[in-house]
């Protein structure tokens, strides 16, 4: 069977690049009693100066809000987050790490180092920073990407192929009446 142009370009390999590195972090963190979910969520929030409402941190950790939700529970729960008010909209609710969670970030920035050492470990360092310029320009045009006329221009058009299609297919069965 004749592969997709997608099963060796580079999107598929640095999708997997990603989560192999995030496996392998997962995997030395859970002695620290985190899922992944869990220091993502912290990292995230770490990078915050002044916390972050729920809608935002629930877009950069990649899960929807209901899944985010249950999750602070957890984490509120035990101490390490903690949800405010916001000041800008009463309706919506900031959250922030607790002092508790300080030291545990230094442990997780340790462990991310230390595997960041073993998997970089004998690429040379004009190799490592060319392939990191090139992702860091990647990135910005997927972002750049996500405006919405081009969201808009990119629906329109599943929608002129989804009418196209429904079309055919009213006339294929009309036919066969």
């Amino acid at each position: 069977m004749p592969k997709s142009s997608g099963d060796t370009g580079i999107g598929t390999l640095l999708g997997e690049t990603g989560r192999a590195w995030r496996c392998r972090l997962d995997q030395r963190l859970k002695p620290l009693g985190l899922s992944q979910a869990k220091w993502i969520t912290l990292l995230k929030l770490s990078k915050a100066e002044d916390g972050m409402t729920q809608t935002e941190l629930a877009m950069r950790v990649g899960v929807e809000g209901p899944t985010l939700a249950r999750l602070l529970d957890r984490m509120s729960a035990d101490g390490w987050i903690e949800r405010r008010e916001s000041d800008a909209d009463r309706r919506s609710k900031t959250v922030h790490l607790r002092r508790k969670s300080c030291a545990l970030l230094e442990q997780i920035n340790a462990v991310a180092m230390q595997l960041s050492a073993e998997l970089l470990e004998g690429v040379p360092p004009d190799e490592l920073r060319s392939c990191m310029d090139v992702l860091l320009r990647i990135k910005e045009k997927a972002i750049g990407l996500e405006t919405p006329s081009a969201v808009s221009a990119v629906l329109a058009d599943c929608k002129g192929v989804r009418s196209a299609r429904d079309t055919v297919g009213k006339r294929v069965r009309t036919k066969a009446k």
